[in-house]
């Protein structure tokens, strides 16, 4: 037999065997193979791998995308009774002041709002005609799009239930736009361009962090300005019948106030008044820097109840931009009559003419949301108007505001007859901050234009049938002599504009 040499053997060319030193140092001395191209099998393999990772991503794609298209189980309620204004439902829980919605056969859908329960029965409140509801139909509550707080306003979170519950547009997006009630624009000039919400519900503000009233507001009526002075952060009620001229004295002052923004709130109002207000009396120059809210009188008591609250939170955000903002409401009488429906209607007895007691503390809650906000922030100075029955001063709504505001304007039906616009009877009207925010010659000369004014009215009786003797009075002979120039100050076009240092002069000619 051959012998055979191990195939881990090296031999010299001779054919002795190296040593194991040798044959170690060889190996590492060798060069190293160079790498070899990938075969066919390889790449084709490389290439599987890559669709097969293909086909699962486009796979897991699909999934996600239906994963968003399943429906939440949502909980659901129905409707056992309807009477009146008021819809009973059961079978879910809900909050007082939260929102739920009632869907339709035809794909509408009625939105409604918790104000009271009983037991385990919730009492909705309807937004429109509940014509098309069925006994049994679903009640869903309307889910609320958290978001996050906006540090430049200092929004605290959201802890309240107010905060929790439906937020509407606010801020600078709503400038030169009339919206209802529930934020949907009604001049059809496109969505409400703007990020920014709120509740209708602001915060109470501390009293001691209030600032006080230091600044005058010019509103541009003489009469006002001279007479009646308004601060800034002032509330006032413009008590006054029916057709006595109070939206003209509103439009303006909308047009000539020297405020940065105004808000209008035109709450029960007659649907042809609303366009009549912002084409003619508002006008174009005016509209451009207001923010008109509408909730006419044919809307339901809780839309004309959410008009005033949302044009209330619209004037509290541009108070927390800094700015001094004209809040213009007309009218706060209808706005207690929304709250005596509701209440009413819920089962709650009346107690003064009719109105429950909720109406009366609903009015200072929406009165003491305006006013000067803290100190670095802006004001609200409020105008709200006043309906008086028959030029009842004493109506229990009047009353209850005269009470809770800084001051009260008064229009005379009787000056409104005889041709003297604006009707403002300065005997009967009183502003609460003028004395803090006027100098002592202008009170001493308002003081002076009244008492002239007054003297006269008291007497002219007697001048009229001839009974009075020139000198019996001296300070009526004065009266008598300056009748014409005070009612010419008084008096006012509604094209003219009257600022305050134009009043303060004609006021000093008019006593000269």
């Amino acid at each position: 037999m051959t012998a055979t040499t191990p195939p881990s053997a090296v031999t010299e060319p001779d054919g002795n065997a190296l040593p194991e030193a040798a044959i170690a140092l060889t190996e590492t001395s060798a060069p190293a193979p160079e790498p070899t191209a990938p075969t066919h099998t390889q790449a084709s393999q490389t290439v599987s791998d890559n669709v097969h990772n293909q086909r699962w991503q486009s796979y897991l794609k699909d999934c996600k995308e239906l994963i968003h298209l399943v429906e939440p189980l949502e909980v659901a309620g129905r409707i056992v009774k309807v009477t009146g204004l008021v819809m009973v439902a059961t079978g879910i829980k809900m909050p007082i002041g939260g929102a739920c919605f009632i869907p339709m056969q035809d794909g509408g859908r009625v939105e409604a709002e918790v104000v009271g329960f009983d037991g385990e029965h919730l009492l909705l409140m309807p937004q429109t005609a509940v014509d098309g509801v069925v006994p049994g139909a679903k009640v869903f509550s309307m889910e609320v799009t958290e978001t996050l707080p906006k540090p430049q306003f200092g929004r605290p979170p959201r802890r309240r239930a107010q905060d929790r519950a439906r937020h509407f547009p606010v801020g600078d997006g709503l400038l030169g736009r009339v919206v209802d009630a529930a934020g949907n624009p009604l001049d059809n000039l496109g969505p409400i361009l703007t990020d920014d919400t709120a509740p209708l519900n602001g915060r109470v503000i501390n009293p001691l962090m209030r600032a006080p009233i230091e600044d005058t507001m010019d509103v541009g009526v003489r009469a006002i300005n001279a007479m009646l002075t308004v601060g800034r952060g002032q509330r006032l009620g413009l008590f006054a019948g029916s057709g006595v001229g109070k939206s003209v004295l509103l439009g303006m002052m909308a047009r000539y106030t020297t405020a940065d923004v105004i808000v209008v709130g035109l709450i029960g109002e007659r649907g042809r008044e609303v366009q009549e207000f912002i084409e003619q009396i508002l006008g174009p120059e005016g509209l451009a820097r207001s923010v008109v809210v509408a909730a006419p009188a044919d809307v339901s008591a809780l839309m004309r109840l959410q008009g005033a609250n949302y044009a209330t939170a619209i004037a509290e955000r541009f108070r927390q931009q800094g700015k001094n903002v004209l809040l213009i409401m007309d009218s706060l009488t209808r706005y207690a009559m929304a709250q005596r429906e509701i209440a009413l209607a819920i089962g709650e007895p009346p107690a003064t003419k009719g109105y429950p007691p909720s109406v009366f503390a609903k009015l200072p809650a929406l009165v003491e949301r305006t006013g000067n906000g803290a100190r670095g922030e802006g004001s609200i100075t409020a105008f709200y108007t006043v309906l008086t029955e028959g030029d009842d001063q004493q109506d229990p709504i009047a009353d209850s505001a005269r009470a809770i505001l800084d001051g009260h304007i008064v229009l005379n039906r009787s000056l409104a007859e005889s041709g003297h616009y604006p009707a403002i009877d300065i005997e009967q009207s009183i502003s609460r901050a003028m004395h803090n925010i006027t100098s002592k010659e202008h009170q001493q000369a308002a003081r002076l234009l009244k008492q002239l004014y007054s003297r006269y009215l008291r007497n002219q009786d007697l001048i009229a049938v001839g009974a009075y003797q020139p000198g019996s009075d001296p300070m009526l002979d004065i009266a008598i002599n300056k009748r014409d120039q005070i009612n010419a100050f008084l008096q006012q076009d509604i094209d003219e504009c009257a600022y305050m240092q134009d009043s303060l002069q004609q006021l000093a000619n008019t006593i000269a």
